[in-house]
């Protein structure tokens, strides 16, 4: 009987173990003050080509969590260029948090995974020397109705961030929310800002 309860205790304690593990790898973020700020840096789906500005994603998102959200984003960029200005923008702008989003036109471009990976990781680099905390947004690859591109979950798992996995892949299967073949719509930026809104409250941000 002694025997019995001892390989029984050792079990709960294992399964505990592993319970406490999977917690630990489930991201927090601070909580932003109601006077701080979100920084969305990228591309077009930044800047919101195909709406207007104030249903880009970071204006809805700005309503929706009560916080100022500026946006950052510049058309037609990729990774080197995003890199090249990311240290300027976050010392202008001081921000607690940014969501990043780039590697499309990369992607587009078929530049190589290897430099895009390089060149997402020095960014984030750059933030999280600012102190500025980082969730990344996964971006598809070149091929039809495909997942997002693996280096993005090495990155957020290599950096330990808090990561958005498929919702550009989901957004772009659908054309009810495209403006045109790689822009979104109104519809499309809503629930991008609404799904980004509900991963930072997850998350302990907001």
């Amino acid at each position: 009987m002694r025997h019995r309860i001892s390989s029984y205790s050792i079990r709960i304690a294992i399964v505990f173990i592993v319970v406490l593990l999977q917690g630990c790898g489930d991201q927090k973020l601070a909580p932003i003050p109601a006077n701080g700020i979100i920084l969305a840096f990228g591309d077009s789906l930044t800047v919101g080509v195909g709406v207007d500005r104030q249903n880009s994603y970071p204006s809805i998102l700005s309503k929706l969590s009560g916080r100022q959200v500026i946006s950052a984003g510049v058309s037609a960029e990729e990774t080197t260029g995003g890199l090249v200005r990311l240290a300027g923008v976050i010392e202008e702008i001081q921000p607690e948090l940014m969501i990043l989003l780039e590697g499309g036109n990369d992607i587009l471009r078929n530049k190589s995974a290897e430099s895009v990976k390089q060149n997402l990781a020095a960014m984030i680099e750059v933030a999280q020397r600012s102190g500025v905390e980082v969730v990344l947004i996964g971006v598809p690859a070149k091929s039809l109705f495909s997942d997002t591109a693996p280096l993005y979950r090495e990155l957020a798992e290599q950096y330990q961030l808090v990561f958005e996995d498929e919702l550009i892949a989901d957004l772009l299967r659908d054309r009810s929310y495209k403006s045109d073949s790689i822009h979104f719509n109104e519809k499309g930026y809503r629930l991008m800002a609404e799904s980004i809104h509900e991963l930072l409250v997850d998350h302990g941000a907001l």
